[in-house]
């Protein structure tokens, strides 16, 4: 089996939440609202295996064995384009832009087996999948894979940080704890959003002060942009709580 793809720059993939590696999240502070979220997949499901290796598994209740995949995100509405996407519908750092970016389509945080489902544009995307484009997989395997070697690489040697950062967590906060187990709950599996400040001090390259204040004009930029707009209420409050804990954060530093 032979899949094709070909990027357009169409932009139209460029909107709401956008994976990063913890290099980019503190390469990128001054442009994206950044947050943790933490994502759930139930023992059994085809994701469960390259999440537990990625992240970490945690108990829920007596039996129940959950993988759990922390994440620093750009964490955008659907409905809002990336910042750094040009009117043109190209990418304006497309030098420096993020390893999950340069991956696109496909992910290494899915099984290089899986990866079908996501040659096959969505609604209104403008992706190349013709004979007339190039082959970019074959018999489950990436054709030109240095984009997704170097993203694996990347977030399998992250793991151990961001699963001492879950298992902390889980084990010293009983309010994140509790969302874990409901997000887990729900069918496919479910998200926790957290503030990025909860994982700044696991991070030994980080310039926690330098982060914070190129960090914290973007929070309050995107808390304007979401104001007065009920679709995305829920990503204008994170914003506000985010930008108050980043303040009482520098005035710690």
């Amino acid at each position: 089996m032979e899949r094709r793809f070909h990027c357009t720059a169409c932009g139209k993939c460029c909107y709401g939440w956008l994976p990063l590696t913890l290099d980019d999240a503190l390469a990128h502070a001054g442009r994206f609202p950044l947050a943790m979220i933490l994502s759930t997949v139930r023992q059994g499901a085809k994701a469960y295996e390259i999440t537990a290796r990625l992240g970490t598994t945690v108990t829920i209740g007596r039996r129940k064995r959950v993988a759990v995949r922390a994440a620093p995100t750009a964490y955008i509405p659907p409905s809002f384009s990336c910042p750094a996407l040009a009117s043109d519908g190209r990418c304006a750092i497309h030098r420096d832009k993020p390893v999950r970016c340069r991956t696109m389509p496909f992910s290494a945080y899915q099984e290089e087996r899986d990866q079908d489902k996501l040659l096959v544009p969505r609604k209104g995307w403008e992706c190349d999948t013709s004979p007339e484009a190039p082959a970019v997989y074959r018999d489950k395997g990436v054709i030109d894979r240095q984009d997704f070697d170097r993203e694996r690489r990347v977030l399998t040697e992250q793991a151990s940080i961001l699963g001492a950062y879950t298992n902390g967590l889980m084990a010293n906060a009983p309010n994140v704890a509790a969302a874990v187990t409901r997000a887990a709950g729900k069918k496919g599996g479910g998200h926790v959003i957290l503030k990025f400040t909860t994982i700044l001090s696991r991070i030994e390259q980080a310039d926690v002060a330098g982060f914070c204040e190129k960090q914290l004009p973007v929070l309050k930029n995107f808390a304007g942009r979401s104001a007065e707009n009920p679709q995305v209420e829920e990503y204008h409050q994170f914003y506000r709580d985010a930008a108050a804990a980043m303040e009482r954060f520098l005035q710690r530093c």
